[in-house]
């Protein structure tokens, strides 16, 4: 994958997967030299073996398939950047998987389009009670479906067009403040 967006996509998918009904997911452009992503979730979790094992393609829990591409890329990717991956889990009680890059290495990959990846993510898993934090420097900005659905009542189905379109569209804007992008 090219941009770190389909990734966080992709291992947040797995959250899903593993039945988690919370999921944090946090992006900060900065945390002592590193460009640091984390995903935290309350699914199902792992044994300790199995987060050792986790890291290996021909290691996984699905049975649609018997290898599981995703947090070994993104421990390879890491690697390459001058960074790390760590996972903690506890059986029963989830994972939190943090992916550190070295803030200015030229081979990490683009952030690309997190609004979109996140509006995907609704959109599959519209019952999820998501927080989504992105930081840079002083800047930060936090997304929480519970306040989301907290304002919208009933309305607030992430499955509905005009409300994807209004979290792509408010998630781009913020990201773009934050970042110090024009909007």
């Amino acid at each position: 994958m090219r941009e770190l967006s389909l990734h966080i996509l992709d291992l947040a998918q797995n959250s899903v997967e593993a039945g988690a009904k919370n999921i944090i997911i946090d992006i900060n452009e900065n945390e002592d030299g590193y460009f640091v992503f984390r995903i935290e979730d309350d699914g199902r979790g792992m044994t300790d073996e199995m987060v050792q094992q986790v890291r290996d393609p021909f290691v996984t829990t699905r049975i649609t398939r018997k290898v599981g591409m995703g947090i070994p890329f993104i421990d390879m990717v890491t690697r390459q950047c001058g960074g790390h991956l760590d996972i903690t889990s506890v059986k029963g009680s989830g994972t939190i998987l943090k992916a550190y890059f070295e803030k200015d290495n030229i081979d990490r990959p683009p952030l690309g389009n997190i609004a979109e990846s996140i509006k995907v993510l609704l959109a599959g898993a519209p019952w999820l009670d998501l927080v989504f934090s992105y930081r840079k420097g002083t800047e930060a900005m936090i997304f929480s479906t519970k306040e989301v659905r907290g304002i919208l009542g009933n309305t607030a189905d992430f499955t509905v067009p005009e409300v994807c379109t209004w979290v792509e569209s408010y998630l781009g804007q913020e990201i773009a403040r934050v970042g110090g992008r024009e909007i």
